[in-house]
C-alpha cells in the first residue's frame, strides 16, 4: 500500500502513522499542535503524568479544532489507562478506589483534557505482572469492556504486552483487542511472532522505538543502498518497511522537517526481496 488512505477498524477510520507524545513534558502542547499542523491525524498519548502530559495534548487539539484546522472527524485519538505501578504521584484515579472505579475516573479524566465525548482507541497500557494476567488486570479489561459497551471507546487494545499474555487476553475477553502497542526490536525480529499473532486475529499492530531502538540497524550498510535506490533516508525506509508489513507506526519527533519527511513514505513500496532483507538485518 503507498497511498496515506486511513485504514478502516472495525468500522473507524485508522491512521497508518501516529504522533507520540510521551517524554515531552513542557513543549506536549507546541510539539503535539506542530504535529498537527505538519499533517498527522493520529495522536497517541496515555493518562500518566510520569511520562506523559495529556491535559497538553488535549490543549493542542481543542485548539486545533477550535482555529479550524482539524475537526474531531479528522482525528484519531488513543490514550490508555496506567496501573498504579506505572504511575507516579500525580494520580488521575483514587488510588484507594477498586481497580474499575480507577479506570472510570481516569478515563473520564481523559474525555475531560480533549474535551470530547468519545476517545477511538482506549489502551490498556500493560499488563501489571511480567508473566500472565494478574486479577488487576482483568478488572481493568472488564472496565474497559464496559466504556466500549457505552460507546465513549470505539475500539480497545494493549501495549507493552507478550505472546503470551496476548494470548490469554484473547482466549478469554468479551471484547478482543483491535490494538497491541509494543517497542519493536531489529534484533528481536521486529516483535514477529506478536505480529503474526496479530496479523491471524485482526488485531492492528503499533510499533514504537523502530528508529530510537535500532540505531545498529539502521548503521547497517544493506539498508543504506536501499534506502539510496529510492532516495529515500534510512529513517524512511524503515517506516516504508513497517507499513509493508501491516504496522501502525509511531514516531515521537520534535523536528518539523523530520515530520514531514515521516509522513512522505507513501509513495514508494518496498520489493518482497528488501521486505525480507530489512526483516532479517540483524538475525544473521
Amino acid at each position: 500500500m503507498t497511498d496515506a488512505t486511513p485504514l478502516l477498524l472495525g468500522g473507524v477510520r485508522v491512521p497508518r502513522f501516529l504522533y507520540g507524545t510521551a517524554w515531552k513534558e513542557d513543549a506536549t502542547q507546541p510539539l503535539t499542535a506542530l504535529a498537527l499542523q505538519q499533517g498527522f491525524r493520529g495522536i497517541d498519548t496515555a493518562n500518566q503524568r510520569k511520562h506523559y502530559h495529556e491535559a497538553a495534548v488535549g490543549d493542542a487539539v481543542k485548539a486545533a479544532i477550535t482555529s479550524g484546522l482539524v475537526t474531531r472527524d479528522d482525528l484519531f485519538l488513543q490514550t490508555k489507562f496506567t496501573s498504579r505501578g506505572g504511575q507516579d504521584h500525580r494520580l488521575p484515579y483514587d488510588p484507594n478506589a477498586p481497580v474499575a472505579k480507577q479506570v472510570e475516573q481516569s478515563f473520564a479524566s481523559s474525555l475531560d483534557h480533549f474535551g470530547a465525548e468519545v476517545i477511538d482507541s482506549y489502551v490498556l497500557h500493560g499488563p501489571t505482572t511480567r508473566t500472565g494476567l494478574a486479577a488487576a488486570d482483568w478488572d481493568a479489561w472488564c472496565a474497559m469492556e464496559a466504556i466500549h459497551d457505552s460507546g465513549r471507546a470505539r475500539l480497545l487494545g494493549v501495549s507493552n504486552v507478550t505472546l503470551e499474555q496476548l494470548q490469554l487476553l484473547c482466549a478469554s475477553a468479551r471484547v478482543k483487542p483491535r490494538f497491541v502497542q509494543n517497542r519493536c526490536y531489529a534484533a528481536r525480529g521486529w516483535d514477529r511472532a506478536i505480529r503474526q499473532f496479530c496479523a491471524a486475529n485482526d488485531i492492528m499492530y503499533q510499533g514504537f522505538s523502530l528508529l530510537t531502538g535500532n540505531r545498529d540497524a539502521l548503521a547497517r550498510p544493506e539498508l543504506a543502498r536501499i534506502a539510496k535506490r529510492y532516495g529515500r533516508t534510512v529513517e524512511q525506509l524503515v517506516f516504508r518497511f513497517a507499513l509493508d508489513v501491516g504496522m501502525m507506526i509511531l514516531t515521537g519527533t520534535t523536528d518539523a522537517g523530520h515530520m514531514r519527511a515521516d509522513l512522505d513514505v507513501f509513495g514508494f513500496a518496498l520489493e518482497p526481496d528488501e521486505v525480507a532483507l530489512v526483516e532479517g538485518v540483524l538475525s544473521r
